[in-house]
């Protein structure tokens, strides 16, 4: 937009008042107690129109025809610019914005800030007014005020000039952007815009960031947040500010350099103090910079069977789908290196990332280990979290598990600092799962703000392909309950509920998840008493009839039991914490269909656990016995229901009377 127009002169009230940012104009400051202002050349931006060169750019995404010339609504004189902000739901833009350019580059080293006169057509918060930026995409010295309070008064405004000696070729006069904060538009009106020369703008206080960041050899980083704070009338303002204003001294330029724009360049491993000066004033604050170099080498190739993995990322297995390896939550950001033709996973800036397959969870029931290859700078503190979203696979719903380990030097593994570590982790040492049958997420975290991976997949060390030779030669038989009818602690045939662990720390047995021709089973050795708990979420079971389970020893049976116990935490829901616990326990034998080397199918009536008090508040299920190895699969309570014929050669016990065999 090009309009040109004879340029007003004078004094007048208008030219005469500032306001510090917001300063209405029944506000009680002596707005005339200020000089009048000269205004050397190329000041005037607009009164009435634009001063000849001058255009308008319109920022990406904003509303294109939100600027307009107001003829009614004006300071003084015929006319001000006018920007009709859109509502949010607007499909012609989400914000008003854009910025004014001139032709032919101004010299703005005479004046000490941008001036203007604004309103709204309702109270409003600008978002940024700002000069400096042409919207090329290239300018460098660009100045904001945000957040600037507008009410339905005409008020003068002030922008303070960081620096005026640099802007001695400058293209960008203008800028204004702003967003509804209501759910209809308004409007914002502009009038007398110009830079001056005021003479109170006084004690700038230049500040760049006190933190620490760290990045690579070869890389670059930059310096932000730069500001600078200054007195306009008694008030301070902040204007934020582009680093090329500043001049940056490194402590030690052989590890890192910044160069004119606020770039920093990492030369060499070390740690370096970058400081900066406003023209002769020094900033307060200063940026530690440390340097490290990448990995050398490049970890193992995995050797596990591929039929044996559930992989995330490795060139050596087929990848689920991951949907993100840096969710929006999280602090970090992540890149797709190659260190020597191997592709990893560099995580930088990292606070925590959250990797995540929400849309396809992870059944990891079957496997025993997670691996990971991690190299890391520092290894004082690295730390995994296994997220598992429960039976409803969705974040939330109260039955979501997780659970944390950290990793360092003295941990078991150990991992070292700049050395590739590979990481073989035990699901089991997860403890606070529960169940790992819903895994929807993985979340990272460390003292390094720069990490590796590569390799991580879950693994089992036991494949269907080999199974174990004392073990059942068969998976049991699938269950035939209809869904409904069921709640499951533990069946592929069915979703499980959470249980928060198959053997409890005060019990006396081990567990291992195995697989049995590919169908996941649960095996039970060194078993004096087995305690399998639910107490984070306990069961009513009060609509439920019997307790299902298919269990399998190699053991003899012969004058050998077995022992079933449930227990109950009653109505508070806490173990032994209010006299109303209960439990009742069931032995089996060989007389009642206890056999060697069969699976066995119990279905035990729950009427026969008398000792029961209650069964709404079911917390725990322990196996006992004589029995030293035992296989469990399809563990789950059901109601009544019509049943299919029982598979065979299934063994099955209905204590229903107990005693009788089937």
């Amino acid at each position: 937009m090009i309009a040109r127009t004879a340029r007003r002169r004078g004094g007048g009230a208008g030219r005469a008042a500032l306001a510090a940012l917001a300063v209405g104009t029944g506000c009680g400051r002596d707005l005339t107690s200020l000089d009048p202002a000269t205004f050397p050349p190329e000041a005037e931006i607009f009164y009435d129109d634009f001063r000849p060169g001058l255009h308008y750019s319109a920022f990406g995404g904003s509303k294109v025809d939100a600027l307009d010339i107001e003829r009614d609504e004006v300071y003084r004189g015929t006319a001000a610019l006018r920007f009709s902000v859109p509502a949010p739901s607007d499909p012609s833009g989400g914000f008003a914005g854009g910025a004014f350019f001139s032709e032919v580059a101004r010299d703005l080293s005479g004046f000490d800030a941008l001036t203007f006169w604004a309103r709204a057509s309702t109270a409003a918060t600008l978002d940024r007014v700002g000069i400096g930026n042409d919207n090329s995409g290239t300018s460098r010295f660009p100045a904001n005020l945000d957040n600037l309070p507008l009410s339905t008064r005409w008020t003068k405004y002030a922008l303070p000039l960081p620096l005026p000696s640099v802007l001695t070729e400058e293209r960008g006069l203008f800028l204004v952007a702003d967003a509804s904060e209501y759910e209809v538009g308004y409007d914002l009106y502009f009038d007398d815009v110009q830079f001056e020369r005021l003479g109170t703008i006084i004690n700038p206080r230049p500040v760049i960031p006190s933190r620490t960041i760290s990045g690579e050899v070869g890389g670059t980083l930059t310096v932000g947040g730069t500001q600078v704070i200054f007195d306009v009338n008694g008030a301070d303002v902040t204007v934020g500010v582009a680093p090329s204003y500043f001049t940056f001294t490194s402590s030690d330029p052989a590890v890192a350099s910044v160069l004119p724009d606020g770039s920093i360049s990492l030369v060499r491993p070390g740690t370096a103090t970058i400081t900066a000066m406003l023209g002769s004033t020094l900033a307060a604050g200063a940026l530690t910079v440390n340097i490290d170099s990448p990995p050398a080498d490049v970890p193992p190739v995995p050797m596990v069977p591929a039929e044996a993995v559930i992989s995330l990322f490795s060139d050596a297995y087929d990848d689920v789908h991951v949907d993100t390896w840096s969710a929006e939550w999280d602090q970090a950001d992540v890149a797709d290196v190659v260190l020597a033709g191997n592709p990893v996973k560099k995580y930088s800036n990292l606070a925590f990332a959250g990797i995540e397959f929400t849309s396809s969870l992870i059944d990891a029931t079957s496997m025993t280990h997670l691996h990971v290859d991690l190299w890391t700078n520092d290894a004082s503190d690295f730390r995994i979290k296994l997220v598992d979203f429960g039976a409803d696979g969705a974040f939330g719903g109260g039955d979501d598990r997780e659970h944390e380990i950290t990793l360092g030097p003295g941990s078991t593994p150990s991992i070292a600092p700049r050395n590739w570590n590979t990481l073989d982790l035990p699901l089991d040492a997860f403890s606070g799962l529960g169940t790992r049958g819903h895994l929807a997420q993985l979340i990272i975290s460390g003292a390094s703000p720069t990490v590796y991976l590569d390799n991580i997949f879950f693994f089992r060390t036991e494949t269907p392909d080999t199974p174990d030779p004392a073990g059942p030669p068969e998976p049991a038989p699938s269950p035939t309950d209809a869904p409904a009818d069921v709640i499951s602690l533990f069946s592929e045939a069915y979703a499980d509920v959470a249980v928060d662990t198959w053997s409890a720390e005060w019990d006396a047995a081990d567990v291992e998840d195995v697989a049995i021709a590919g169908n996941a089973a649960k095996k039970y050795t060194n078993l004096v008493f087995a305690g399998i708990e639910f107490t984070s979420q306990t069961l009513d079971a009060s609509g439920m009839s019997h307790l299902r389970m298919d269990i399998w020893t190699p053991n003899e049976t012969t004058g050998a039991a077995f022992k079933v116990k449930l227990v109950d935490f009653g109505a508070n829901g806490v173990y032994d914490g209010g006299g109303d616990d209960s439990e009742h326990e069931v032995t089996l034998r060989a007389a009642d269909g206890l056999a060697t080397g069969e699976w066995v199918r119990l279905d035990l009536p729950l009427l026969d656990f008398t000792g029961l008090a209650a069964r709404e508040h079911l917390a725990q299920l322990i196996l006992s016995g004589d029995l030293n190895t035992v296989y469990v699969d399809n563990a789950y309570f059901r109601r009544p229901a019509a049943e299919a014929a029982r598979a065979r050669p299934t063994r099955s016990i209905n204590r229903d009377p107990i005693g009788e065999k089937p």
